[in-house]
């Protein structure tokens, strides 16, 4: 019989920062295998670290699984579409348009999950709808996950999302030139990087000044090598998995350490308040974004969790979600 530590992570895991909600028993039962073999395994350290500690081993099927459970609990928003923006089955993207704009500009939204779990569908009916109803189309893209792609490849899949949203900016009644990224944890390091590192906008032939503006909802892997390294990171092993050893890798997929010029202009960084790792990651890229000509606003948000944080962003009366329609009213 599963042990009640095990239902209650199944119920609820927050897994590389991404809130992964689940109904109690659903996961397969070999899932559940590999979650109490892994953790049984791998010391103590509570159900979370637990958990963190597991994914990274675990079958492709059961990482699957989970992002499925996710993706389950987030129904879309009617007239969602799904194109594909690559060869790769990963390589997906759901647009939603509103009505009544000829030419919308969009906001396209980059799911967390530790690099190696997480599916587009999370958490984005809400915001499509908030979205829409301020005149901006929602997209929201899948990726390669780790162990399968590299973050670099991951990096690259963003971009290529926002080249395809420009080659069928016309078709779509989109404006190529007004896109504002968004991403929450590990997506939040991702819009990040392709939002400091120009190589992977050129790769894809996306000039720096099409996009507008970057959000980011509780990122804390700007700089690599020192959230790997942090005390009580629990999702060391995720960090691990995907970025390795290697000081060098670390530092070029660091985003605060791209941000000499260029870079995308206009930054709202959103860590909560709870998090001194995130805070602090957040004001190092601010101020580093600052000093190269940016614009960087770092807002901290009061009594919300990690993944309370991307679940309610849209919500009426919600603290970060008025921080980003300032935000994206300015954007011009």
């Amino acid at each position: 019989m599963m042990k009640n530590w095990l239902r209650t992570a199944v119920a609820v895991t927050l897994v590389g920062g991404a809130a992964v909600a689940q109904e109690r028993g659903t996961l397969p039962s070999e899932c559940r295998r590999q979650i109490r073999e892994q953790c049984h395994a791998s010391g103590g350290g509570g159900i979370r670290a637990c958990i963190a500690r597991a994914l990274p081993q675990m079958s492709d099927s059961c990482r699957k699984a989970i992002s499925d459970r996710a993706a389950a609990a987030s129904p879309l928003k009617a007239g969602t579409v799904e194109h594909a923006y690559g060869a790769d089955p990963k390589q997906r993207l759901d647009l939603v348009k509103p009505e009544g704009v000829a030419t919308a500009p969009v906001l396209l939204f980059i799911h967390g999950g530790g690099w190696s779990i997480g599916d587009k569908a999370h958490a984005a009916g809400s915001k499509a709808k908030w979205a829409n109803a301020h005149g901006w189309a929602f997209a929201s893209a899948n990726y390669r996950l780790v162990p399968h792609a590299t973050v670099e490849q991951q990096a690259a899949d963003v971009a290529s999302a926002i080249a395809w949203l420009r080659a069928n900016a016309v078709k779509q009644g989109l404006d190529p030139d007004r896109i504002v990224l968004m991403g929450h944890s590990a997506g939040a390091h991702l819009a990040a990087l392709v939002g400091t590192d120009p190589q992977y906008l050129k790769a894809a032939g996306v000039p720096m000044a099409a996009i507008k503006g970057v959000v980011l909802l509780d990122g804390a892997g700007y700089d690599v090598a020192a959230q790997a390294s942090a005390p009580g990171n629990i999702v060391k092993p995720m960090y691990d998995a995907a970025f390795g050893a290697d000081p060098k890798r670390h530092a070029a997929l660091s985003p605060t350490l791209h941000a000499a010029a260029p870079n995308a202009a206009n930054w709202l960084i959103l860590p909560i308040e709870r998090r001194a790792d995130s805070k602090e990651q957040s004001k190092a890229l601010a101020g580093a974004l600052t000093k190269a000509g940016s614009s960087a606003v770092v807002a901290v948000v009061p009594g919300e969790s990690h993944g309370s944080l991307n679940k309610g962003l849209g919500g009426e009366g919600d603290f970060a979600t008025k921080e980003v329609e300032r935000f994206l009213a300015a954007i011009r």
